[in-house]
């Protein structure tokens, strides 16, 4: 289990998805670490697919790249409306990744009876322990500086993409 008061961990602080048929799932999150908040959107052929792009396209500057998904499994803990599901996702480092941080797989999983909201949890538990090693020390850190627009807001630091978060507006595209 990672140590999610570490003040490099990444968290989710909140999300959204829309998809439908007949339509491109669309997501967006907002995570952080420490003091500090990276907001993203994207398409994807899913809503979870949707939520790991965003999650990767809020994360790039962190990670200099997207994690490579290797497995993916939701496994069902019971029967009925309230059954639980378990979430198991593994991960690699971005390919490209120079030295260490180039090597590795990664777990993570989260259990719960939104198997949507657990996938993208249990993705973040897999990138925090990615981040957890050694080689990953100050990544968040140095991701701070990178070039993006920066606001202050409530106290904080907050950094932002170029693209519309709006969900309600993605349906006019």
């Amino acid at each position: 289990m990672i140590d999610t008061t570490a003040e490099d961990a990444v968290r989710l602080a909140r999300w959204t998805c829309s998809t439908g048929s007949n339509v491109q799932s669309r997501a967006a999150v907002v995570v952080q670490a420490g003091e500090h908040v990276w907001e993203a959107t994207a398409e994807g052929n899913g809503a979870v697919d949707a939520l790991y792009e965003a999650v990767d396209n809020a994360l790039a500057g962190v990670l200099s790249g997207h994690p490579r998904l290797l497995a993916y499994r939701v496994v069902s803990l019971g029967e009925g409306p309230d059954a639980q599901g378990r979430v198991e996702v593994e991960v690699a480092p971005p390919a490209g990744a120079a030295g260490r941080r180039g090597e590795g797989r990664y777990l993570g999983s989260c259990q719960g009876t939104n198997t949507v909201a657990c996938s993208v949890e249990a993705y973040l538990e897999a990138i925090n322990a990615m981040l957890a090693e050694a080689h990953w020390a100050g990544a968040t850190d140095a991701a701070r500086t990178v070039g993006r627009r920066v606001a202050r807001s409530g106290g904080r630091t907050v950094e932002y993409d170029d693209i519309d978060h709006e969900p309600s507006r993605w349906f006019e595209r």
